[in-house]
């Protein structure tokens, strides 16, 4: 009941009082000649007099029912406030249906249940609304392990593992047939403490046989909690041996630079965007540069993204001037985040190739966007995945999780929004996924670009760019962490 009711009973008492009455008025203020009968004579204030006793009961009459009025509408009020809670007052109509539905489980359900459960069932049914798959809820649980995800942090080893064939062409499940091998021993990890080297063949973990498993359950078994410890059973150079090793915090190295080439060119990979991926890069880029190095391959192949001001700082060691990307809030309004010219690779005589696939999305795209709009870089590979929005990450009060929402729109320096459709190379060259993991022929495109004309690298002809339908969005069914890297189908796995 809004409050404009409330007068409403006063009009409706107000004609029994007599006052307004033009008829009671004539007869209470000016009596015939012979007067009421009651009027004692010579009294001529008796009519008068004679008139209050009604007046004063009518009034007494109005006062009632006005109070009453009053306290009807706000007991009306107040039940309604106390049935939608904290609900704002032009929102609880909205929230009624919310309410009825909450409050009827919490008197009548006949099961057990948990209030705090019922809330964040709510609220993430409200980001399932959304339809995005990039805005959704995460538990406490769910909440901490993204944010380890793209802080560039695990608890493990600090191995990289690939499960291979006899040819080095990847392979499922493990077996005597497809072996669990080790690419790379991150530095100043447990596994290189412990001495762990590229090319040891793990057989069994914690004595148990690796045959049967998928390489994530392999892995999955190698890493654990941190002080914890895991037995390697491998293979070196023929000979067997057993390695324990004390799981760690162990921080990824998302930077990998090698000279190829006879040194002439670096080729820097870039596995995310994660807070320390932009200081690492800057620090190898400018190695490279001052070594006299003047060919670049960027690869972010397989690049799922991450820190915004990690791209954009990326970005801005090549681009020497004008926007990196734009970025559109919820009301249309757009910004320019444009490069500083400090970088250390804007001379325009260092040429830059980069690579990128269908696992190239959200930040690692906006590099990609920067460097191909400005021209300053030749783009190779396949298209990119197609992911043109940022999202901010909000905790949630009483250890109730939090979320992830999209928030803002990016686009490349020519105002392309790449969601859903993603960013075509400039040289399409496809990397069958069958192929040795040691021959890369994206690899070679970019090296004979860097060289000189296309004729010096016959093995690696263009292949036809076919039109293609865009990338289709990632379900979030696989969690926070996983909604994106279900696509990925990574050949490699840290553990």
């Amino acid at each position: 009941m809004s409050v404009s009711t409330l007068p409403e009973p006063v009009p409706e008492a107000a004609t029994p009082a007599g006052g307004d009455s033009p008829d009671d008025s004539a007869s209470a203020g000016q009596p015939d000649a012979e007067g009421p009968a009651d009027q004692a004579p010579g009294d001529p204030g008796s009519a008068r007099r004679g008139s209050r006793g009604p007046l004063y009961v009518a009034l007494f009459v109005v006062a009632v029912i006005s109070a009453g009025a009053l306290f009807f509408s706000g007991y009306t009020l107040g039940t309604q406030r106390s049935l939608t809670p904290g609900t704002p007052a032009d929102q609880e109509t909205l929230f009624a249906p919310f309410w009825e539905a909450y409050n009827k489980i919490t008197a009548d359900y006949v099961g057990p249940f948990s209030p705090k459960a019922l809330v964040e069932g709510s609220i993430k049914g409200m980001f399932a609304a959304l339809n995005d798959p990039f805005s959704f809820y995460m538990t406490s649980e769910e909440y901490t392990a993204s944010l380890s995800g793209v802080s560039g942090q695990f608890v493990g080893i600090g191995a990289e593992m690939a499960a291979v064939d006899a040819s080095d062409k990847t392979c499922a499940p493990l077996g005597s047939a497809c072996i669990l091998t080790v690419v790379h021993v991150i530095r100043d990890s447990p596994a290189e403490k412990s001495g762990l080297l590229a090319g040891d063949v793990i057989t069994a973990i914690d004595g148990a046989s690796l045959d049967g498993l998928a390489l994530d359950d392999a892995v999955n078994k190698i890493r654990g909690d941190r002080n914890t410890q895991v037995t390697l059973s491998l293979q070196r150079a023929g000979g067997a041996q057993d390695m324990t090793i004390t799981r760690d915090t162990v921080e990824t190295e998302e930077v990998t630079s090698t000279l190829l080439a006879n040194g002439t060119v670096a080729d820097i990979k870039v596995a995310g965007f994660s807070s320390s991926a932009a200081s690492d890069f800057t620090l190898a880029l400018k190695k490279s540069v001052d070594a006299g190095v003047k060919n670049i391959v960027l690869d972010l192949r397989d690049d799922p993204g991450g820190f915004v001001e990690a791209a954009l700082s990326i970005a801005d060691q090549f681009v020497a001037s004008g926007p990196i990307y734009w970025e559109e809030d919820s009301q249309g309004v757009d910004q320019a985040h444009n490069a500083t010219g400090t970088g250390v690779a804007i001379d325009p005589s260092i040429k830059v190739a980069v690579l990128v696939n269908g696992g190239t999305a959200s930040a690692s795209e906006i590099v990609t966007g920067a460097l191909h709009d400005t021209g300053r870089a030749t783009v190779i590979g396949t298209k990119t995945y197609g992911k043109g929005t940022i999202q901010q990450w909000i905790l949630l009060s009483n250890d109730s999780g939090g979320f992830r929402l999209s928030t803002d729109k990016w686009l490349t320096p020519d105002k392309t929004w790449i969601h859903g459709v993603g960013i075509t190379p400039d040289q399409v060259v496809d990397k069958p996924a069958d192929l040795p993991i040691n021959q890369d022929p994206q690899m070679d495109r970019a090296l004979a670009d860097l060289a000189g004309p296309v004729s010096t690298c016959p093995a690696c002809a263009l292949s036809t760019p076919a039109p293609t339908a865009p990338a289709p969005s990632p379900s979030p069914s696989g969690g926070p962490a996983g909604s994106l890297d279900s696509r990925l189908a990574p050949q490699i796995v840290i553990g």
